[in-house]
């Protein structure tokens, strides 16, 4: 199995005896990242007020076409915040409707479920939720066609099992400009599965960020917005209308393309993060696909070899497999028990109520799996 551990150098170096098995909770940083990060600094200080002419006019727009590239999506429609709660309340601010009827899944990450649980409370939103299940689609569809929606939400990769959503095309389908709209939440699908939202990018939108498996850290959140759905957020920044700011006074004006989701002044870095990153994935030729089978490979490596540990008494909530999620899902009730036990070894995983998640990536090799088996036979 081949070793891309020299990429992550200083990341593995400042915690040497610390084996990483969360990927898909915080990524590890590559070297590049820092490389980014220096590139941001560097530019402030020798452009000063002028840098954002640079972060605008170059480094945001080479962002815009690698995430359009690897989506398949026009790079215009694309746009960057600090996180993708922030896009959720300016999609949100953007229809009319009150209170907003969501249609979403029981499975949908707390960035959504907190704030759509809060809306229930203060009378602004009425929710229905359907169960995560095989025919979770079919059952968007059919309660779609039933009632009336102004926002469906659907995960497409559950965070908190890996269950990869089937049919999402269906789901789209229903998209409106009139409404519906359909928001995919792509954070544990963007550059962990392989995704073409082509067939459905002109009315649909799709949300991700940096913080995971792009390897770019927090602080770039990501969004493809159709054209034509929400062209006035009523949450709005500065920003959305950059463009015009040397024309006269007359009323509130956005950008044309996905920029008028913009709020106001924010810190550039990590869009400079994530174009080192890509421009060193482009470098060593790892692609999406080529990421996810060597993740693949680590992921058989263990499940070969559990044996007769504990982990095996576990279930396994989806099969390793190409196309699949990036992290493994077992459901135990020791789940908790068996994620601090880790740790003390310095084996950092992820717990999610009885749910211990192993996150699988480039930083790992055939070395690391052996230690993480060894800790799991003494559980």
């Amino acid at each position: 199995m081949q070793s891309y551990k020299h990429l992550f150098a200083r990341s593995i170096a400042a915690a040497p005896e610390r084996v990483h098995f969360a990927a898909h909770s915080h990524h590890l940083w590559p070297d590049a990242s820092y490389v980014g990060q220096l590139a941001a600094w560097q530019d402030a200080a020798r452009l000063a007020d002028r840098k954002w002419e640079r972060v605008m006019g170059e480094v945001w727009p080479t962002a815009q076409a690698h995430v359009a590239g690897e989506i398949g999506a026009d790079p215009a429609d694309i746009v960057f915040a600090g996180n993708t709660h922030d896009f959720l309340i300016r999609i949100a601010s953007a229809i009319r409707h009150r209170p907003l009827r969501i249609l979403t899944s029981e499975g949908e990450f707390h960035s959504f479920s907190r704030q759509v649980r809060r809306w229930e409370e203060s009378g602004e939103a009425v929710v229905e939720r359907v169960p995560v299940a095989d025919d979770l689609t079919d059952r968007m569809a059919e309660a779609a066609s039933a009632r009336d929606f102004d926002l469906i939400f659907v995960s497409q990769v559950m965070f908190g099992t890996g269950t990869v959503t089937q049919g999402v095309d269906r789901v789209t389908q229903l998209s409106r400009a009139d409404g519906p709209w359909v928001v995919i939440d792509g954070y544990h699908g963007f550059m962990a599965v392989e995704t073409d939202i082509s067939a459905w990018a002109d009315r649909a939108f799709y949300l991700s960020g940096g913080y995971k498996y792009a390897m770019a850290g927090e602080g770039v959140g990501l969004m493809h917005a159709p054209k034509g759905f929400g062209a006035r957020p009523v949450l709005t920044g500065w920003y959305a209308e950059f463009d015009d700011l040397a024309t006269p006074g007359g009323g509130v004006t956005y950008a044309p393309d996905a920029r008028r989701f913009l709020g106001s002044t924010f810190d550039p870095s990590g869009i400079y993060r994530f174009v080192a990153v890509r421009e060193m994935l482009r470098d060593e030729g790892l692609t999406t696909a080529v990421i996810s089978a060597h993740a693949l490979a680590l992921k058989r490596a263990l499940l070969d070899n559990i044996g007769d540990t504990r982990l095996a008494e576990a279930e396994l909530l989806h099969p390793a497999e190409q196309g699949q999620a990036r992290f493994l899902a077992f459901r135990t009730p020791r789940a908790q028990q068996w994620q601090r036990a880790l740790l003390e070894r310095d084996i950092v995983t992820d717990a999610r109520g009885e749910v211990l998640r192993l996150g699988f990536g480039l930083y790992q090799d055939s070395r690391d799996v052996e230690r993480l088996l060894d800790a799991i036979s003494m559980l």
